[in-house]
């Protein structure tokens, strides 16, 4: 979906990063992550931050750039890369479905807004439906094509890090 509304890969790559959830980076680290070149990062940065999507800010001598969270499009960038990335549809399923969920978390690189193709999630509640998480998971997959890694626990241990996307 995100492809054929913006032809540049490395554009995709800096909004799943920056609106995957609140995150920031500088040119040097993001070009190393995504395999690109200096060059092509600062191109499409300066891009981003002239349509106010993403704002820089000066640390010594390293300009770091960020979502701009003020832009009247931020909830809705942000709400289509998590479209793309399929996770809002998964996590609910998955919610609604497994049993006693009391917290789901996002873990791993998707945490981080990296695209991997895995994503790793913790699961914390009681007498959840094993038998469905395996069933979802090859669904996940197939939709998405993205590899679902599931841990279940029985209680918090309360230093998880990562994004919580669901909790009472």
């Amino acid at each position: 979906m995100l492809d054929s509304l913006v032809t540049s890969k490395t554009r995709i790559k800096l909004l799943l990063k920056f609106f995957s959830h609140a995150n920031s980076g500088y040119l040097r680290s993001l070009a190393k992550e995504f395999d690109e070149s200096t060059n092509s990062v600062r191109v499409e940065l300066n891009r981003l931050t002239e349509a106010g999507l993403l704002v820089s800010q000066d640390e010594g001598k390293t300009k770091m750039y960020k979502a701009n969270e003020g832009h009247p499009f931020f909830n809705e960038i942000k709400n289509m890369v998590s479209k793309f990335l399929g996770l809002d549809d998964l996590m609910e399923r998955i919610v609604k479905r497994m049993g006693k969920v009391d917290k789901a978390y996002i873990v791993g690189d998707y945490a981080k807004g990296i695209d991997s193709g895995t994503v790793q999630m913790i699961l914390i509640g009681k007498e959840l439906d094993k038998e469905y998480l395996e069933f979802i998971k090859e669904k996940t997959y197939e939709k998405v094509q993205r590899k679902v890694d599931v841990s279940i626990l029985d209680t918090d241990p309360g230093d998880i890090q990562g994004i919580l996307v669901y909790g009472k």
